[in-house]
């Protein structure tokens, strides 16, 4: 808060200063020309005046008289500068030290000017200045007639002189440092002031929206600023509520997971010990009476061994498979296929263990099926789940269905069981992995639950959507599209 105070006392600061000093620049400039125009006007005929005094005593072209005049008229007004032009500008006489006059002509275009126009409605002009080329200033002329009436000479006279000059300088050089020093420190008090007020404005709120997010800071994650408390940062406390909001609906969503992964790794060793420990209990028996075991019990403990050994390749490869889709490492290899043919193969892999359990896979035959575009690989995986899936759970003497439908744009796919169903508060998360709700198996039908996760990460994957039915007691039906080629 203090480096905002500085800040704004110093921004205000500078602002105050510039201001200030082009304030003065700017005044001195207009005062300077309100001057210099108010003095052309008041002395505009001061040539007028000199001009009556030489006119009847033939001292026109007398240099030294001429020259008497002028030097008594400088005299008398040390602010001007008076010079003799010949009709072509040239300069005939003035007083001067010697080295003053830069000039030996003056530009007649504005003396014309001034002379031609009216008293009352001259305009402010500026003259060349004999002592300074470079630097026009205000004047003061008038026709010297000769005895025919013809033009025989200008007066030229230099109101702003050297002498007016110099006290000028002196004057404004000592207002202008006292005006500098006043306005430099009446600048500094105002720049404070006004900063402390427009702060203590500006920030009335922000230290409650401060105090807020340091308190979020030090770990409470429900401080939050009120808004109609926001003031001029309203929008600030507002976007820092909206930050808090999803950086708390994010460690609720990392916790979640850190949930997940604790459950994962529960379920994974379960389901890994529990084969494990029949293999290893098989093999210490074979080991153990491996002289005294008849040959059809040695059969029947290697073929036990044997599907241990199968249950934790199925375990390890949809537990590789599933982790290989969640970090986006599957890339679709698209390709137009029939998928009545692959669920025909799929059943027909699955045709030996499902008759063992008592249970029909029938796949429906529909005429004149288009062809559709998917992976067939990854889509063959998503029957082999759906089937494994219900074969877990369809009872013996229960059926398995894959049905489809056809519409403009797609192909359905339904693979239905008449298994127990699945209770309606269930269904939102039975996709979700390691879910497989209340009607997960026990023994050889335990699993991971990661079947299912795969189904919806494969077609998510197409960008499809699996649907699902259910009816307790009845049987559940899984259904996705895939688009027509």
């Amino acid at each position: 808060m203090n480096r905002l105070l500085f800040k704004f006392s110093a921004i205000i600061l500078g602002i105050l200063l510039i201001v200030g000093t082009a304030y003065v620049k700017i005044s001195s400039y207009t005062n300077g020309e309100y001057q210099a125009e108010m003095s052309q006007r008041l002395n505009g005929g001061i040539a007028e005046y000199t001009v009556k005094q030489m006119e009847g005593s033939h001292a026109v072209m007398d240099t030294s008289m001429i020259k008497d005049i002028i030097k008594s008229l400088m005299d008398i007004n040390p602010s001007v500068e008076v010079y003799l032009l010949n009709a072509k500008g040239d300069i005939l006489a003035y007083d001067a030290p010697k080295g003053r006059v830069m000039l030996d002509r003056v530009d007649l275009a504005p003396v014309k000017q001034f002379v031609a126009a009216e008293p009352k409605s001259r305009p402010f002009i500026r003259g060349d200045d004999p002592r300074h080329p470079d630097e026009p200033n205000i004047f003061s002329a008038a026709e010297i007639l000769d005895e025919s009436g013809n033009l025989d000479c200008y007066v030229y006279i230099i109101l702003s002189g050297d002498e007016q000059a110099s006290v000028a300088a002196m004057l404004n050089s000592n207002y202008n440092f006292k005006l500098g020093r006043n306005l430099f420190f009446l600048s500094l008090l105002a720049a404070f002031l006004m900063s402390l007020l427009a702060i203590r404005y500006l920030t009335r709120n922000l230290r409650h929206i401060e105090n807020t997010v340091h308190r979020f800071q030090e770990g409470d994650y429900a401080a939050r600023v009120d808004t109609d408390q926001g003031g001029e940062f309203a929008f600030v406390a507002a976007t820092f509520n909206e930050m808090a909001d999803r950086i708390n609906a994010n460690i609720d969503e990392l916790k979640s997971v850190d949930g997940l992964r604790r459950e994962l790794v529960a379920n994974i060793s379960h389901d890994l010990r529990t084969p494990l420990a029949i293999v290893q209990g098989f093999v210490e028996t074979l080991i153990m009476k491996s002289d005294t075991m008849p040959l059809e019990e040695r059969k029947r403990h290697l073929n036990t061994i044997m599907k241990g050994t199968e249950r934790l390749n199925v375990l390890i490869s949809q537990l590789f498979e599933y982790s290989k889709l969640e970090a986006s490492q599957v890339q679709l290899d698209k390709e137009s296929f029939c998928v009545c043919e692959l669920a025909f193969d799929v059943a027909r892999k699955y045709s030996v263990l499902a008759k063992s359990q008592g249970i029909k896979i029938k796949v429906d035959q529909p005429e004149d099926l288009p062809f559709v575009t998917a992976d067939l690989g990854l889509i063959e995986r998503v029957m082999q789940n759906l089937i494994d899936n219900a074969l877990k759970f369809t009872p013996e003497g229960g059926a398995i269905n894959i049905d489809f439908s056809v519409f403009p744009h797609s192909v359905q796919v339904s693979v239905t069981d008449t298994g127990p169903g699945i209770p309606e508060d269930e269904l939102p998360f039975i996709f979700d992995r390691y879910s497989q709700g209340s009607r997960a198996g026990n023994g050889e039908n335990a699993g991971a639950g990661l079947g299912l996760a795969i189904v919806k990460k494969i077609l998510d994957l197409h960008g499809q959507e699996v649907g699902i039915k259910s009816r307790l007691n009845e049987g559940t039906s899984f259904i996705f599209e895939l688009p027509r080629t």
